[in-house]
C-alpha cells in the first residue's frame, strides 16, 4: 500500500472510535502508555503498576526492529497519554510518534548516557529503513541504565498523572533498587573470567560489554537482518580463534545459521545469548538477565 494512502488511514482512524485504535485515557480513567516492546512494556508496567494501562506494540516472538505498526496502533499511539520508546530501533514507531504523538513520546534512550554505534570498516550499507545512529540504542542491555531509566519514567509518569506522584515514585524507586541488585550480580558475576571477549550473532550486547568490561565481537551490525559482509566474518573468525573463543552466541529471533557455520570454522559451539527484545520463556527482564549471566559465565570460564 503506498505510503500516503497509509498515512491517510492512519491519520482518519485518529478521530474515529476507540474500537478503530488502542484504549484512552477517557475509557480506562488512567493514563494509557504505548510501550514499543518488551524490556520498555517490562519497566513501564513495574513504575506505573495498577495506576496505568499499559499497550505493548510489538507481540511476543516479533523481532522488534522489523515492526510495521497497523492503522489501528498508530491511532492508538495517537490517543496515548505516554509513549515509551527507544529512537533508532523501530523505524515505524518512530514515524508514528514523530507524526502523532511528538509531545507525548518519551525516548527512554534520552535518559541514560549512550555509547557510540559499533564502527565496522567492513559492514555493507543496511536495507532494511534504520537512518543512521551515532549512539547504539540498546541501553536495556545495562540494568545500572535500567534502574536510571525507572527513576526517570517515575518522574515522566508523575507529570502525566499527579494524583498518583507519590506511588509512581515509590515503584520507581524500587525497580530501581533491585535493577541494582541485578547489576552488583551481574559484575559480581562477571569479574573473574578466563576469557572477556564475546562473539555474538548481532552487536546488540554493546552495553553490556561496557558495563561489565568484555569485549564484544558481532557477527552482523546493530540491524539483525542484514547479512555481514564475507569480510566482516573472516574477521569475526580470526578474532575468535586469536582470542580462544569457545562460544558463539546466537539468538532466540534470529537464524543462527551463520554463527553455526562460524562456530564450525573456529571449532566453537554455540549458545544462546538473548538480547531480551522479546519476553524469556516462562520469565521477565530480570528472569532473562539472570540467565544471559549463566551463560556468559559457562562460556567465559568465570570463576
Amino acid at each position: 500500500m503506498p505510503g500516503n494512502v497509509v498515512r491517510f488511514i492512519a491519520g482518519s482512524a485518529l478521530v474515529l472510535t476507540a474500537a478503530c485504535g488502542g484504549t484512552t485515557a477517557a475509557e480506562s480513567g488512567k493514563p494509557v502508555v504505548d510501550a514499543a516492546f518488551f524490556p520498555l512494556q517490562w519497566l513501564v508496567e513495574k513504575v506505573g503498576g495498577p495506576d496505568v494501562t499499559v499497550e505493548g506494540l510489538t507481540k511476543p516472538g516479533v523481532e522488534p526492529h522489523d515492526l510495521e505498526l497497523t492503522p489501528q496502533q498508530v491511532a492508538g499511539v495517537g490517543k496515548a497519554s505516554l509513549v515509551v520508546y527507544v529512537k533508532g530501533v523501530q523505524p515505524a514507531v518512530d514515524e508514528a510518534v514523530a507524526q502523532h504523538a511528538a509531545d507525548r513520546g518519551f525516548d527512554a534512550a534520552s535518559a541514560v548516557p549512550k555509547i557510540d554505534a559499533p564502527h565496522d570498516e567492513h559492514a555493507e550499507e543496511e536495507e532494511h529503513g534504520h537512518e543512521e545512529l551515532f549512539y547504539d540504542p540498546h541501553i536495556w542491555l545495562d540494568p545500572s541504565r535500567m534502574a536510571t531509566l525507572a527513576t526517570a519514567l517515575g518522574g515522566r509518569l508523575a507529570e502525566i498523572d499527579p494524583a498518583h506522584e507519590a506511588a509512581y515514585k515509590e515503584r520507581a524507586k524500587k525497580t530501581a533498587a533491585e535493577l541494582g541488585d541485578l547489576d552488583f550480580k551481574m559484575a559480581t558475576g562477571l569479574m573473574r573470567c578466563a576469557n572477556r571477549t564475546i562473539v555474538t550473532a548481532h552487536t546488540a550486547f554493546g552495553y553490556l560489554a561496557n558495563r561489565y568490561k568484555l569485549e564484544q565481537v558481532g557477527i552482523g551490525g546493530i540491524d539483525p537482518d542484514a547479512e555481514p559482509s564475507p569480510a566482516r566474518l573472516a574477521e569475526a573468525a580470526r578474532i575468535a580463534k586469536e582470542k580462544k573463543v569457545t562460544t558463539i552466541f546466537t539468538e532466540e529471533l534470529v537464524s543462527p545459521k551463520v554463527a553455526e557455520v562460524l562456530a564450525s570454522e573456529v571449532g566453537a559451539k554455540t549458545a544462546v545469548l538473548n538480547p531480551l527484545e522479546s519476553p524469556p520463556q516462562g520469565g521477565d527482564y530480570i528472569s532473562g538477565m539472570t540467565a544471559n549471566l549463566t551463560e556468559l559465565r559457562t562460556a567465559l570460564g568465570c570463576q
